[in-house]
């Protein structure tokens, strides 16, 4: 099998894991990410949308923004969760002309990785996982979706991989978003 890593540090292989759902319904989908609550507890690690120009977002939360108990206090991490950086993302899109393209790459937080694995026969730990993504991608009037994995070390194993393939279409499966691989 072909493996390959993306400047963001997602995995994908050739014949395992990583699969590419196209939304059918697009406008339920983006009305589910933009307006409604999809994807809220998920975080951000990127975000680019372009319309009359091109605005780039990296989810990191910078250091030294909120006070150490506000950090407490509201359970921040490292990267913004989806619901505080939705109103800006909307209010780039929000108008009479659809954007030209917009990709937003989104990843579970500690306490959902650590609720995904606890479910599962999975061999790896929540502190050998980089992350687990959900890449949005829209452009020439189609949207896709692509899960991608990264861990921390060298394994054969895609049971993380499969397993995470299947729960994102289980999710939309759940959510009503119809969708073809």
């Amino acid at each position: 099998m072909y493996s390959y890593m993306d400047n963001r540090g997602v995995k994908g292989r050739d014949g395992y894991g990583m699969v590419a759902l196209k939304v059918e319904d697009i406008k339920q989908f983006t009305s589910g990410l933009f307006i409604g609550s999809l994807f809220d507890k998920f975080q951000v690690r990127e975000a680019e949308i372009v319309t009359f120009n091109a605005f780039h977002m990296d989810g990191r939360i910078r250091p030294g923004y909120y006070t150490k108990e506000e950090t407490e206090e509201k359970g921040i991490g490292e990267y913004s969760v989806w619901e505080s950086v939705k109103p800006v993302c909307f209010s780039l899109i929000k108008g009479k002309r659809l954007p030209g393209s917009f990709q937003i790459v989104l990843q579970l937080g500690k306490k959902q990785l650590e609720s995904f694995l606890a479910g599962r026969q999975v061999p790896v730990r929540a502190d050998q996982i980089g992350g687990m993504y959900l890449n949005i991608r829209y452009e020439n009037g189609e949207l896709y979706c692509v899960t991608g994995t990264s861990v921390n070390f060298f394994t054969l194993d895609k049971s993380l991989d499969m397993e995470w393939d299947e729960a994102m279409k289980e999710f939309f499966r759940k959510k009503g978003i119809p969708f073809t691989m």
